[in-house]
């Protein structure tokens, strides 16, 4: 008599995407009555009226939507590139080339990228994004067989640029509308979670588009996510050509450098703050290279499409708690010490035990909460420390020790196999408690110097 195996995959019940729904949901609708009863003189443009210039939200609305559109282009390559690399019978090996030429160029070109933005102006870099994807789709759609080495090239300087281009351009315009110091803050702040909610959300939107576009018909449908992408980019293009503004006022090089050398060079307070930027930046890149992997070890399957919405999810959640903090009265440097310290945990206890999957999922999840929470909390430092002329050229030169690291351990896992995944994640363990005490120190320089809430500018009128 034969033996049947039942196999079975793992997949998520469908009350956790209802509870993270409906948590984002109650955090949003129950902040307004907080705010009337514990900080009633706290202003939020979103859920107060606010005596503010009606360019102002506007400007807000359509950043918010470039914004969104940008995250779909990245997460339709996110979701499809490395099948796409298996449709077309790339290699294992292969693979891992690609993945370190594209954080190589990253490295080399993305980290200087920052600095072009800031002396040519953050909206032109945003176009460049948009640009990119459009030539990546187009070579797609008319290769029979494209070569992935151009499109991993173009796609790793449009994620570099994203890492930096729209935070900055939103900073900068914020600036021209808002001339009140505290109304600036606070719609800079809501600007910030408003960005990684809307970005997770977007994310989860390009998975679906994908699937619906690709359908049941693989060899039909192969390419349809590079259709999407062209047309994507072209609206992105015409919407950023439209309401073009040449004004603004860029330094010459000169200048620029000086300024750099003074005020983020010589700086320890951002030394400290693009130290933990960089932990974090590593943390997340050995994240999304392993969590497949670390899922499925010794042979257990699970329903990854599934999984992702869910990651992503945890993250839109707790974007929503950061307006919770901030009006709470907490200090930026403790809520990051606390939620660097809580991932550090959480990767330490992936790394080295073994778990089922469920409980490896929920582990997951707290450490893309605690990310939704880190991104608006570190823009919100930024704003407080970096001159908004400077903040392109200091973000992408802070990721470039992390996309060192990366390449550093991708070649010696990948190549040499000289370590284990699981030595990566400890690795990445290890740089969030870096992080953590790098906010703890720069909480205490903060009380020696004179922190200003406002960024310093170095233009003077």
């Amino acid at each position: 008599m034969g033996i049947v195996i039942e196999t079975f995959i793992w997949e998520p019940s469908s009350a956790v995407f209802i509870f993270i729904f409906f948590s984002s949901f109650l955090l949003l609708s129950l902040f307004p009555f907080y705010l009337s009863k514990h900080a009633p003189t706290t202003k939020s443009s979103a859920f107060s009226d606010h005596p503010f210039s009606s360019s102002s939200p506007r400007f807000q609305l359509y950043f918010l939507l470039l914004y969104s559109l940008a995250s779909v282009l990245e997460g339709l390559w996110l979701v499809y590139g490395e099948f796409e690399l298996v449709y077309y019978g790339i290699s294992k090996e292969d693979t891992v080339t690609f993945m370190l030429i594209g954080f190589g160029a990253a490295l080399f070109v993305g980290s200087l990228l920052g600095l072009v933005s800031d002396l040519i102006g953050r909206k032109k870099t945003c176009l460049v994004f948009f640009i990119l994807h459009l030539i990546v789709g187009i070579w797609k759609m008319v290769a029979p067989s494209p070569s992935f080495w151009v499109a991993n090239l173009c796609l790793s300087l449009a994620t570099s640029i994203f890492s930096f281009s729209f935070e900055t351009w939103a900073v900068v315009e914020h600036d021209k509308v808002d001339s009140k110091p505290g109304h600036r803050q606070d719609i800079l702040n809501e600007t910030f979670w408003l960005m990684t909610f809307f970005e997770s959300a977007s994310l989860i939107g390009s998975q679906v588009i994908g699937n619906w576009m690709v359908g049941g018909n693989l060899e039909k449908g192969i390419g349809s996510p590079s259709i999407a992408a062209t047309l994507l980019a072209i609206l992105g293009i015409a919407c950023m050509s439209r309401h073009y503004d040449g004004t603004t006022k860029i330094m010459t090089f000169k200048d620029y450098r000086m300024s750099f050398s003074v005020y983020i060079l010589g700086d320890r307070r951002i030394w400290l703050l693009a130290c933990a930027q960089a932990c974090l930046h590593f943390s997340i890149a050995a994240f999304w290279i392993l969590w497949a992997p670390t899922l499925v070890a010794d042979g257990r399957e699970a329903f990854l499409g599934l999984i992702y919405p869910c990651l992503l999810g945890a993250r839109m959640l707790g974007s929503t708690v950061f307006p919770w903090l901030i009006n709470a009265s907490l200090r930026t440097e403790d809520c990051l010490t606390c939620a660097f310290v809580v991932q550090a945990l959480l990767l330490s206890i992936i790394a080295y035990d073994y778990e089922e999957i469920g409980v490896l999922v929920t582990q997951f999840s707290l450490y893309h909460a605690c990310i939704g929470l880190i991104l608006p909390l570190l823009a919100r430092l930024r704003t407080m420390y970096v001159p908004n002329e400077l903040r392109g050229g200091m973000i992408s030169l802070s990721l470039a020790p992390a996309n060192a690291a990366i390449l550093f351990v991708l070649m010696q896992r990948g190549y040499y196999r000289t370590i284990e995944n699981s030595t990566m994640i400890a690795f990445a363990a290890v740089g969030l408690f870096m992080a953590a005490g790098c906010m703890y120190v720069l909480k205490r320089e903060a009380f020696k110097g004179d922190m200003k809430e406002e960024p310093i500018s170095t233009f003077k009128d």
